[in-house]
């Protein structure tokens, strides 16, 4: 028999363009200029990530596909699962293979902000698989999160795609504690990190010879345009990708082709732009296993299970809400 599907907004209908006006403003007028990277992702964006996961250069969805599927029954195994919650699930794609594995899920809740990606994911899974109980969240993973009902335990989180780098340090931590505040001991999260590796490797990810990441870090300008009807030109400003060593991430930047001043009417402000100055729009932190068990822990987690693919590239985590007692749910390896 088939559960309902249901789908549940916590983010208020017009946090959208408040969210994008006050970046917008906060982070051209800051020294250095910054821009978040959710603002990519309009429908354009998301077509021109989704070829980008195509690229030869761009190994992390491969790598992350090719871990999921070799050991998504050890995940299963380790958790007994009755709940499987994903933040910033999209097209809830490679979530496929856990759904397949968990024999006693049954509940998906999915998190995004994209309504129309949730509806159409989550309508589809609730078609496939009429035992699973579907609900969906409108809601941004990077605030607090009330969960809809009160879904069944064990819960498994799962944070795939390497988009925990693309926090800050500090907003990582908090993260974290937000995570560990919804769950119980017993429940688990499944994280999804790159490792650091060779700058060359890293850097072609991220700048990739046909020109498609380019044009998807341009897309945040193409989204200020419509949105606010400012008047960049995408084509005076050039896609730039750093390794920063000592941060150990890449970071996407805009770089202005010449002296230019930029009108945002919605804002009533110009923003002037120097020749070769940028804008960073992405942070994206490279990890090793030390550092991820480390800030896990202080988020109250116990790192559990680390798997990496073949080529040890890019690493699942599964971490547990010890009890009282300081146990988890999983053996540790």
């Amino acid at each position: 028999m088939s559960r309902a599907f249901e789908i549940t907004r916590t983010l208020p209908e017009d946090t959208t363009g408040a969210d994008l006006r006050a970046d917008v403003l906060g982070g051209l007028t800051a020294e250095p200029k910054v821009l978040p990277p959710k603002w990519f992702y309009d429908a354009r964006g998301s077509e021109l990530f989704d070829e980008i996961t195509t690229l030869e250069a761009y190994y992390p969805t491969r790598a992350e596909r090719e871990i999921l599927l070799a050991r998504a029954g050890e995940i299963a195994e380790a958790t007994g699962a009755r709940t499987l919650i994903e933040l910033g699930s999209g097209s809830s794609d490679k979530t496929r293979h856990l759904l397949d594995a968990l024999p006693d899920l049954h509940t998906y809740l999915p998190v995004d902000v994209s309504e129309s990606a949730l509806t159409q994911a989550a309508q589809a899974l609730a078609e496939e698989r009429p035992g699973l109980a579907v609900h969906a969240l409108i809601a941004d993973f990077t605030r607090e999160l009330d969960l809809p009902g009160d879904p069944p335990g064990p819960r498994l989180v799962a944070f795939l795609g390497g988009t925990l780098g693309n926090l800050l340090p500090a907003e990582r931590a908090g993260f974290l504690r937000a995570v560990r505040g919804m769950l119980a001991p017993g429940d688990a999260l499944l994280l999804g990190t790159d490792l650091v590796k060779d700058p060359a490797v890293l850097v072609a990810a991220y700048d990739d010879e046909q020109g498609v990441t380019a044009a998807f870090d341009k897309n945040v300008l193409a989204v200020i345009n419509r949105e606010l009807g400012a008047d960049f030109d995408l084509d005076a400003f050039d896609h730039v990708a750093v390794w920063d060593a000592e941060r150990e991430w890449i970071e996407m930047r805009l770089r202005s082709r010449e002296a230019t001043t930029v009108k945002i009417p919605a804002l009533d402000l110009a923003v002037d732009f120097a020749a070769g100055e940028e804008v960073r729009t992405e942070v994206s932190a490279k990890f090793r296993r030390d550092g991820i068990a480390a800030e896990l822990a202080a988020a109250g987690f116990e790192l559990a299970r680390w798997w990496t693919d073949e080529g040890g590239r890019f690493a699942l985590s599964l971490s547990t809400v010890p009890d009282a007692a300081g146990n988890g749910n999983a053996q540790t390896v």
